[in-house]
């Protein structure tokens, strides 16, 4: 079989037109709430951007972008993006954001690196978000507050559902559990950190991981994180590296953990020197987007990312990505999802 879980028994609860219409109520309503709660503005967002200027998010590092050579610009290399981590930021200096404001959009990406499966495709759709922040909210106590704030809205996104779709049940606590990833390693320490995840998520059903992108004491990451946008060095007020994490939905369809969202506090300066020589790429320095915070001129912020069909998928319990969203899945992925109702767009 391809790579793909299949929950026993499975049948999707709304047929094909009634998921459309469902997608479109979660995402009018859940961006719409999140606008609001965080005081964003809608802004319109690249789709690719220019080669060597260091805009383009390095998720892990090793993922390679799709890229195209520009003809009126003497064949200069453009890169689709992976997410709109950095460009967001300057975006905040460029529209001149005050502290307290932000700024979101709707961020379309093709990550050609991805291994497919219920959860991956090779297209990425999220509400990318960014927030002026002060010198005083780069705090713990501060990414919680906004951690909270998000996730309020998603646990009204699934009531709005619930009011439209009786049948399909709200699962979601009324509060996030935060939990640190060395108290996480604590915790489970003969388990890999997707396992860890899966237990604590389950006990929770919605669980906030921190840290991600910092070494733990095993001497090992939870999970990789580019040094120059999330903050994952800085000790905190509660004596552990790191302002950033992530936001996991236990998925009853599914039967694990599951991402939503990756957020945080953004580097300052500091920050990032101490992270580009952790990970041994001072050489980054020079770049576009890293020349402008080293110079001051980019304000210190919050941000992260929101999964449009991840959330969708949730919310609609769907077993595949692709029940949500139109891409390209192996032949044979596609006949294994067939088999067992998984009817992939």
């Amino acid at each position: 079989m391809s790579k793909i879980i299949v929950p026993k028994g499975y049948r999707p609860i709304l047929d094909i037109k009634q998921t459309e219409l469902g997608i479109k109520k979660i995402k009018d309503f859940f961006q719409s709430g999140l606008s609001a709660e965080l005081r964003l503005r809608r802004v319109t967002a690249p789709l690719f951007v220019l080669k060597g200027t260091g805009i383009n998010d390095d998720l892990n590092g090793i993922e390679r972008p799709v890229t195209f050579p520009i003809k009126d610009l003497n064949e200069q290399q453009a890169e689709v993006v992976h997410s709109l981590a950095k460009w967001k930021r300057m975006m905040l200096a460029d529209y001149n954001i005050e502290a307290g404001y932000g700024l979101y959009t709707d961020m379309n990406a093709i990550r050609p690196d991805e291994e497919l499966d219920n959860l991956h495709s090779l297209y990425v759709d999220q509400w990318d978000w960014e927030r002026h922040i002060n010198k005083e909210d780069r705090t713990i106590a501060f990414l919680k507050n906004i951690v909270r704030r998000i996730y309020g809205v998603m646990h009204e996104t699934e009531y709005v559902v619930y009011e439209s779709y009786p049948e399909i049940k709200p699962t979601l606590p009324s509060d996030i559990f935060f939990i640190h990833a060395e108290e996480l390693l604590k915790m489970f320490p003969n388990m890999t950190p997707k396992e860890r995840e899966n237990e604590i998520c389950k006990k929770y059903k919605a669980v906030f991981v921190m840290g991600i992108g910092c070494k733990l004491s095993d001497g090992k990451k939870h999970d990789g994180r580019a040094a120059d946008y999330d903050d994952w060095s800085t000790i905190n007020e509660e004596g552990l590296p790191g302002l950033n994490g992530d936001i996991l939905l236990w998925n009853d369809v599914l039967g694990q953990a599951f991402e939503v969202s990756s957020m945080g506090i953004r580097v300052d300066k500091e920050a990032l020197l101490r992270q580009l020589k952790l990970e041994g790429q001072e050489e980054r320095e020079k770049l576009y987007f890293h020349q402008r915070l080293l110079n001051g001129t980019l304000p210190l912020s919050i941000g992260g990312g929101i999964g449009q069909s991840r959330l969708c998928m949730f919310f609609l319990r769907k077993a595949h990505i692709g029940e949500i969203q139109s891409s390209i899945w192996p032949d044979k992925m596609r006949e294994d999802c067939k088999k067992y109702n998984i009817n992939l767009i």
